[in-house]
């Protein structure tokens, strides 16, 4: 009888799976077989290596990267699959915190493909472990699916998400030292090409007319509700209800695009009227030309306020204000 138990005792141990007991070859082994991309899988190292019992995580990305399928989305996201991966690996892990990455391609998994019902690709299935001090009750694999393109930041943080409390490897991005050198290029073409036009740009970049037109005709957009517009999508001009056409829209909270551009064109004209009286008049040597010049633009300014004014009151019947001749 003492020799019956101890060779029962001999067969549970090398049989580990009857057991209960997770077999540590097969993680090691797989682990070997790729220290930095993930595992390429097939359908049976796929039952393999997900098969209980196991003390380690398991994230296997089903995918179809051969281009007959036309899965772009799948080989956009293979580099960040491998980033992950390799980022996992050559990390630091906490004690016991065990992970494999694999990838099965429909190529290779058409049977896993089928057993899992899948139609559309990629998929990520993450298995917790069913023995040790990270298992899970629930040993049920966790799915992730592809709504659109998504970035090895945004799946590793997903991951870490369902992972046991406690640090991970960072997530590290190798040098594009193509991008660094091309980069580097430009800036000293830029400023090679500054050095050398400086001459003739900042004169002009320094003038101060220059910047006065463009604030002028920033604050003539601004003002006249041009951003309003483009935010409300408002119709250029509507009828009127009698086979018009109304350019003005009733109200002070809505406004056609056409009327935008007739208030622009009024700020416009007494913009300028308002300049010329200022800057341009008091210049005039001539005495008679200077007066002329003043009752020009001053009418110019009288009539331009006048035409603002009614166009107020025609928006709203019951704005108080008008101003001769209008």
């Amino acid at each position: 009888m003492k020799l019956f138990n101890l060779l029962v005792s001999f067969l549970c141990m090398i049989s580990s799976v009857s057991c209960g007991v997770a077999d540590t070859d097969k993680f090691e082994r797989y682990r070997s077989l790729s220290r930095s991309a993930p595992i390429e899988l097939n359908d049976s190292s796929y039952e393999e290596i997900t098969s209980k019992p196991r003390d380690y995580h398991v994230a296997v990305l089903l995918t179809a990267a051969d281009a007959r399928y036309g899965c772009i989305l799948c080989r956009e996201f293979q580099p960040e699959w491998e980033l992950i991966a390799r980022s996992w690996n050559k990390g630091s892990k906490p004690d016991g915190l065990q992970m494999l990455f694999g990838t099965l391609d429909f190529s290779d998994g058409k049977g896993t493909f089928q057993k899992l019902m899948l139609q559309t690709a990629p998929v990520l299935l993450v298995f917790p472990p069913t023995v040790g001090p990270f298992a899970k009750v629930d040993d049920a694999p966790l799915r992730f699916d592809f709504s659109g393109p998504i970035s090895a930041e945004q799946l590793y943080t997903w991951m870490n998400r369902q992972l046991p409390e406690g640090p991970k490897p960072p997530l590290v991005r190798p040098i594009n030292y193509m991008r660094l050198v091309s980069g580097i290029t430009i800036l000293m073409g830029a400023v090679t090409l500054f050095t050398v036009l400086s001459p003739y740009v900042l004169p002009i970049v320094r003038n101060r007319n220059l910047w006065a037109a463009f604030s002028l005709i920033a604050i003539l957009l601004f003002t006249s509700g041009h951003m309003f517009n483009h935010i409300r999508k408002v119709p250029y001009v509507a009828g009127d209800g009698r086979g018009g056409i109304s350019y003005f829209a009733g109200g002070f909270s809505n406004q056609f695009g056409m009327e935008t551009q007739i208030v622009a064109a009024i700020y416009a004209v007494l913009s300028f009227a308002t300049i010329a009286l200022a800057m341009k008049v008091p210049r005039i040597a001539d005495n008679k030309a200077q007066q002329v010049a003043v009752i020009i633009w001053g009418s110019v300014l009288l009539g331009m306020y006048s035409f603002l004014l009614s166009v107020f009151k025609t928006k709203n019947g019951g704005y108080p204000f008008f101003l001769p001749p209008f």
